[in-house]
Parts: structure tokens; sequence; C-alpha cells
């Protein structure tokens, strides 16, 4: 063995212990880390509402594209662009000339075969007396009879050709199928219109709305529940936010849940009512709806700033026995401004540390005052 590379060996390895024992006396004589100064708070049991959001698209309950069901010409538009229109109310008016004429040569060619009918019936009566008294033909009377069977069929069929031209005259002017609001007119005077192809406008009811959304499927038996509710004038289950965040101040009710589940999202259609006296709705705004939890109530709250997120999961540190910092697992519910809801990990009463988390550990000494100014020296890291 070479005793000349050993030595240098040897002298290495004493020096390395003399070190270690030194960092120890070190220690040794500086003691434990310090108490860290964090805020806490009473984790508490209130009242916690709070909302699910969905987004929503205001819809017309009731929404008419309006077309011509005769040709013709644009002669007459009896409205200004964006008016609510009444039931009933006259809206466009297509050149009727042609179908005055028509229903009244219609009108025409039933008083004529009338007549016809009457001149037959004279005549089925005379033979018919005649007959009785053995001085006619029974063939005379039987084309009697057929003439006056032949005129009342023809009577028929010029009812309704009266009744079909009638209604073409009726159908050149358009009007209202309902209360709304119309949109703006696709045509203008001396338009020519096709029937059922050419747009003339869009008329859609405005009180009350639809707001539509869509949910998961598993959560159609919560919403089917909601359906049966009454609702109220108080009832706070809908809140609608507008565009622009402001809070629309009626309250909805459940009018329809789809018939049938989208197979290939897995979601259902369900349309809420809102009333809209003053016209704030819009038919194809776009919205947010604010559905109530079913899991409002008393629930235990802390201030959101507590906890902290760690690989995915939530803690919050705890004052426990001899002044220490316990850390502590917990589920998180929905946060409401600066609080959360917390499911379960702690209790009511529970001190939580709100302030001086980063200079926590699990287990480490903790005292209540002022936090250390950020740039301090940290006691430990939170786990």
């Amino acid at each position: 063995m070479n005793h000349t590379l050993l030595r240098p060996l040897a002298f290495a390895t004493s020096l390395l212990a003399l070190a270690s024992c030194g960092k120890k006396e070190d220690e040794k004589a500086a003691g434990p880390p310090p108490a860290t100064p964090v805020t806490l708070v009473d984790a508490r049991t209130t009242e916690a509402v709070y909302y699910d959001e969905y987004p929503a698209t205001v819809v017309a309950l009731n929404n008419v594209e309006l077309r011509s069901q005769v040709a013709g010409f644009i002669t007459r538009i009896y409205f200004k662009d964006g008016d609510v229109v009444q039931k009933g109310q006259p809206l466009y008016e297509i050149d009727r000339r042609k179908y005055q004429a028509a229903y009244q040569q219609a009108l025409a060619g039933l008083r004529s075969t009338q007549a016809t009918v009457q001149n037959a019936k004279v005549n089925l009566d005379r033979y018919q007396r005649l007959a009785q008294q053995d001085a006619i033909a029974k063939q005379i009377v039987d084309n009697a009879s057929t003439s006056y069977a032949t005129a009342q069929a023809q009577v028929a069929e010029a009812q309704a050709n009266v009744a079909l031209a009638r209604t073409d005259l009726d159908y050149s002017i358009i009007n209202a199928p309902f209360t709304g609001r119309i949109g703006i007119s696709q045509v203008r005077l001396g338009a020519q219109v096709s029937p059922g192809t050419t747009l003339l406008n869009t008329i859609s009811a405005e009180d009350p709305m639809g707001v539509d959304f869509v949910i998961p499927d598993t959560d159609l038996s919560r919403f089917a529940d909601l359906q049966r509710q009454s609702g109220g004038r108080g009832d706070s289950t809908f809140r609608l936010e507008l565009p622009g965040g402001s809070r629309y101040n009626l309250p909805g009710k459940i009018l329809a849940i789809d018939r049938g589940v989208d197979q290939q999202t897995a979601t259902i259609t369900i349309r809420v009512q809102f009333a809209n006296p003053e016209r704030k709705l819009k038919d194809g705004m776009s919205t947010v709806l604010h559905v109530l939890n079913r899991q409002s109530g008393r629930r235990l709250v802390i201030p959101y700033k507590a906890v902290v997120e760690q690989m995915g999961e939530n803690f919050v540190f705890v004052a426990g026995d001899s002044s220490k910092a316990m850390q502590r697992k917990v589920q998180l519910g929905p946060r409401l401004r600066d609080q959360i809801v917390i499911m379960n990990g702690i209790k009511e009463g529970d001190k939580v540390v709100t302030e001086g988390l980063n200079r926590l550990r699990d287990g480490g000494k903790i005292t209540t005052g002022t936090p250390a100014p950020a740039g301090a020296p940290a006691a430990g890291a939170a786990k």
C-alpha cells in the first residue's frame, strides 16, 4: 500500500469532520427559528347565497316572418320600421285591382248559377204537377230533375270560387298576426313579391321574453325540480345579467325544458321566461343567467386569501396548540367576493391564518402581530 497517498486523504477527512462539528455547534448556539407573526381570523358559519352562471340568449316567445301569399307589387306600407304594431293592424298592401276584379267575377258567376237553379226548380215543379195528371212523359220529368241537381252543384262550385277569390283579395292586405315589434322592412314601395318566397319583414312579441341556456344532462333533475316551483314576484332563483354587467330586476321562471338531450354534447336546452314591460330585453341579446345553487344556506366561510394551493390541492393554516401552525387540507365551495365557502377540512371557530402565509411551514411556531415586511427571511415554506 502506498502510504504517501493515504496521508493526504486522512488529513482531508479530519478537516471535514472538524467543519461538521463546527456547524452543529453554530446551530445550537443560534437556537430554533423565531415564531412567525401572523394574522388570525375565526372560521364562521353564515348565510352563504351563491349562484351558478350560464351563458344565455334572449329569444322572442313569438316570432313570425311575414311573407305574401299572393303575387304582385307593393302599393302601400302602413308602418314605420321598428314600430310596435297591434294585432290585426294592416302592414303591407299588394296591388289589389286584379284580386278585386276576380272577386267580382266570381260573385257574378255565383248569381248566374243561382238564377239557373231557380229556373230549374220552377221547371221541375211544373213537370211534376203535369206528371201527376199523367199529362207529360216521365222522361221529361227525369230530365228536369237532373237539370236541377246539376244547377245546384254548379252553385256550390261558384260559391267555392267566390271564397277563393275573396281569400286572395284578403291576402293582398297583410295584417299583424299579433301585437309586437316589427323590424326593418325588407321590401319597399313598388317591389314585386312572390307568394311564399319573398320575405317582407319579421315581427316579434316583446312581453314576456324567453332566455335560453344549456345545462349538462346530469343537472336535469335539478332543473325539473325548479320547474315545479311556482316562483313569484320576490323569487330570486333566477337572476339575469344584461350586457355591460347591469342586473335585470324582474324574476324569471322555467317555461320549458327541451324534449331531448343533444347526444353529441350531452346537454339540454332550458328556457326561462321573464316579464319585459319596459322592453329592455331584445331578441338575440347575449346575457348571463345566474341560477341559485341548491347548496346555498348556512355554510362555513373564511377569507379567500387564507387558501394556499399546492399541486392542485387546497390548504389552510390553522392555529393549533402551543402556538403552532397546523396545515389542513380543505374542500372549497363557491367563492363569495373576498370570502370562500369551505365544504370540509376545518370547523367553525378554528383560527385561520390570513397574513404571513409565505413564511409558514406545517408545525411552525406562530405569534399574532404585524407580519414581517416583504423580503424578510422566511422561517419555512408552505407544504
